[in-house]
């Protein structure tokens, strides 16, 4: 509504790009045509092979919907002119990489944009350093700078480093209010439970333990970086292959140095297949992580005689969305983001948990989101005892203290 007010009642605008994920034009296609004050707004959905995308470049529409992945060959590939007056970045988050090609050729023409709008609901998923890359694409660096070292100097400190070499940083005293001051003239928050009538989320952990001669197997990776079984080896070279090694452990099954799957337990497929009987049918939203997880969930549905669908396509969407599938399978990385599912169920199970907060958010989110017809999401975490789920559990927490004192410090007064 707010595009079709600039080009319509104040004639700021002529020409818009939406700039999403690739699932999430199909959000966009959706609300333009659900809404009768937007009957008169026309779009182009510009997805497919090159012809495909240079066709619906071609024809006149208000607004042009393109997928992010498609952004820098529009710019440097397409051979069409960039005559965009506003661009919208809906998940701006993807943007909080200044190295990335995708920002980089963006910064190519933001010059010649006069209106740049940035959507997202985790503007700041691994801390306030990510605030300047997101920045620079909406103000060309007005407000935290053009280069990320005066940012960094001016705002952090070393925090965790080996001589020259800085491995994280943490904000200076005072940093943090300086920054947000900095963004708010154009910054608004909002949190839908302060707007909209949004139900009430509950999260909750389900506990599963490991017996002894598990315990034994995770410990022993854990401290000597190295396990096998009777015919596989699973070693991890560094912390970040350990941690990641440890999680699949936690999930139940490893991959070996060989590439096969070792399975080490089923005590959350068992947690599953109790979730799953307690709802009474009702659809349940699992979220998994590695492939070895959605295949052994598949197996374990399988043996269940469970209907179940990956949502990973517009056919299984609709099919979550008009409740005919008891159980789907998400990847918060292929699904997190602008995806409505709420009309299709109200509880969502973490099988395998994710270190990014943003993922995490954003896929909670497509449950608990305005539309949503029952009074209650539930969101259950299958948590694996004195493992690293609960680390991961912890840091999600933790990061999410610098995603709230962010987004109450610009909320909006309205």
């Amino acid at each position: 509504m707010a595009i079709q007010y600039l080009i319509y009642e104040v004639f700021e605008v002529s020409k818009v790009l939406v700039v999403c994920p690739l699932r999430v034009t199909r959000t966009w296609r959706d609300e333009i045509e659900k809404w009768d004050q937007l009957r008169g707004l026309t779009y182009s959905i510009v997805t497919g092979t090159a012809a495909q995308r240079k066709k619906a470049l071609s024809k006149d529409a208000d607004i042009y919907i393109i997928n992010r992945d498609n952004l820098q060959w529009l710019i440097e590939k397409s051979g069409l002119p960039f005559d965009f007056d506003m661009v919208v970045l809906d998940e701006l988050s993807s943007f909080k990489n200044h190295m990335t090609a995708r920002h980089k050729a963006f910064m190519k023409v933001r010059p010649r944009i006069s209106r740049v709008v940035g959507l997202t609901g985790t503007p700041a998923p691994n801390g306030l350093m990510d605030m300047f890359a997101e920045f620079k694409a909406l103000d060309m660096g007005q407000r935290l700078g053009r280069f990320i070292g005066k940012y960094r100097l001016q705002y952090f400190k070393p925090d965790r480093f080996n001589g020259p070499i800085v491995y994280s940083y943490k904000l200076l005293p005072g940093a943090e209010e300086a920054i947000y001051d900095r963004i708010s003239d154009i910054t608004i928050s909002m949190k839908a439970v302060d707007y909209l009538d949004m139900p009430e989320l509950i999260s909750t952990e389900y506990p599963v333990y490991l017996d002894e001669k598990e315990t034994e197997r995770y410990q022993n990776l854990k401290k000597e970086l190295v396990m096998e079984s009777d015919e596989h080896e699973v070693t991890a070279a560094n912390a970040a292959s350990l941690s990641n090694k440890l999680s699949q452990m936690a999930n139940g099954a490893v991959y070996s140095d060989d590439g096969e799957v070792v399975e080490i337990h089923d005590k959350k497929l068992d947690a599953l297949e109790d979730i799953i009987e307690s709802a009474n049918g009702k659809p349940i939203l699992v979220a998994y992580w590695y492939k070895h997880d959605y295949s052994r969930i598949v197996e374990r549905l399988k043996k269940l005689d469970v209907e179940y669908m990956k949502i990973d396509s517009d056919e299984s969407i609709t099919k979550w969305n008009n409740r005919e599938i008891p159980v789907g399978l998400i990847h918060p990385a292929s699904a997190g983001h602008g995806l409505n599912l709420q009309q299709g169920g109200n509880t969502m199970v973490w099988f395998g948990l994710s270190w990014s907060l943003e993922l995490y958010q954003q896929c909670v989110c497509r449950l608990y989101r305005q539309g949503q017809t029952e009074g209650t999401v539930t969101i259950i975490h299958i948590i694996t005892k004195d493992t690293i789920d609960e680390r991961i559990m912890k840091a999600l927490s933790e990061k999410d203290s610098t995603q709230a004192s962010l987004i109450d410090a610009v909320k909006a007064t309205i």
